[in-house]
């Protein structure tokens, strides 16, 4: 039984750490996780162990977009990217030869960032004004279609609720602070939040999503900041009356009808604890809620984010791998389940026949009750691909 844990650490430290280094990393769960966990690499299995992890190029026909793709290799093992790396020509040049010299061949390049601005230019018109002109590559699709050259599979990390650039343009779509009446919340660092709730914003993300895939070259998409805010004076913050687990899935599902036909893969970045607990951490994230719009889901496995005492583990930063493996065990179980306590958009109650005297004693009665489980379908055990922190914070990995 793992404890709950105090999340305020968790919180407190989870601002940007995508964005801090270009050497995160990602990795999948397997049969034998444990040789693997301080490679400089990540690794998503999707398909057999042994088979070859070649990406093939795929060309997707005309009417439905306009570049061509890598496909999902059945390993995936790549470096990460953040959007002044990309915008760097001797910093990415030499990431490359990195990737092409070695067994890895795939890079995560971000789309959008914590700043809310694009990295790559498009004269798309509900687009173009959001594009970055302090970091990003102009020449994008270029870079991407030479990546692909290099079978190298390439996925755009998007975040997602995190946007002060749109919050400023459109206070009336933000989550709103309580001190301050019609004006975003703020977190420590003074960056504020889209209301996962505002449908006109989800709007917005279809429409990167689909120039990013269409048009861009991007072969996956990776979804981050898929949530409500954190990391500031919580209560600060002016929750509409909604749910925000069905907040956030209902902007899920939407956001799966009207990407996944494009053809894009599409990955969701999780709290590393939605893989032990099943309410939704006050975030709106719940891993039942994510699985069925997702190709993958990528937990945040990194041990700075956890608590001391998770997991039995007196310093989490000192023991990664049971960090890790206990996150990614309960992570696989769950994914892999055909039934679960948690209550989505999309599953069924799990129903039981009571049989009861009635009143006069003789005749009877039978009903049927909840019994607090819901059906849900079963998923691969490789549709978890965990993001492992490389990042020295606040030890040197």
């Amino acid at each position: 039984m793992i404890p709950r844990l105090n999340l305020m650490a968790y919180r407190r430290f989870s601002l940007n750490t995508h964005a801090l280094l270009a050497g995160t990393i990602l990795f999948s769960i397997g049969l034998f996780l444990a040789p693997y966990l301080f490679s400089t690499t990540y690794v998503r299995v999707v398909g057999s162990m042994t088979a070859s992890t070649t990406p093939k190029e795929v060309t997707i026909p005309d009417d439905l977009t306009r570049v061509k793709h890598v496909s999902t290799p059945s390993a995936v093992k790549g470096i990460y990217m953040t959007q002044c790396v990309v915008g760097t020509p001797t910093f990415r040049d030499s990431l490359v030869s990195f990737v092409e010299d070695t067994e890895l061949n795939t890079i995560v390049i971000d789309i959008k960032d914590f700043t809310g601005k694009i990295a790559f230019s498009t004269e798309n018109p509900i687009l173009k004004d959001s594009v970055s002109d302090e970091c990003g590559a102009r020449d994008m699709k270029e870079f991407i279609e030479r990546l692909h050259a290099s079978e190298i599979y390439v996925i755009g990390r998007i975040t997602v609720f995190q946007d002060p650039y749109y919050t400023a343009l459109h206070p009336e779509q933000s989550v709103q602070s309580i001190s301050r009446p019609g004006e975003p919340w703020k977190d420590h660092k003074g960056l504020s939040f889209i209301d996962p709730s505002a449908e006109k914003y989800w709007e917005y993300v279809v429409e990167l999503s689909r120039v990013a895939y269409e048009e861009i070259g991007f072969d996956e998409l990776n979804y981050d900041y898929i949530r409500w805010p954190s990391d500031g004076n919580m209560k600060d913050v002016a929750y509409p009356d909604v749910s925000r687990a069905e907040a956030i899935e209902l902007f899920w599902q939407y956001l799966a009808k009207h990407v996944r036909p494009t053809g894009a893969k599409l990955s969701a970045d999780l709290f590393g604890y939605t893989t032990v607990f099943t309410d939704d951490l006050g975030i709106g994230q719940v891993l039942e809620r994510a699985l069925p719009y997702f190709d993958y889901v990528y937990p945040m496995v990194y041990p700075s984010h956890y608590n001391n005492g998770f997991a039995g583990v007196k310093d989490v930063n000192a023991d990664p791998y049971t960090v890790v493996y206990t996150s990614l065990v309960e992570a696989v179980k769950r994914t892999v389940a055909t039934t679960t306590t948690v209550k989505t958009l999309t599953n069924t109650p799990i129903m039981r026949s009571v049989t009861a005297p009635s009143q006069d004693g003789i005749a009877t009665t039978t009903k049927k009750v909840p019994t607090g489980e819901y059906y849900k379908e079963s998923y691969a055990g490789t549709k978890i691909v965990p993001w492992l922190q490389s990042f020295d914070y606040p030890v040197t990995y």
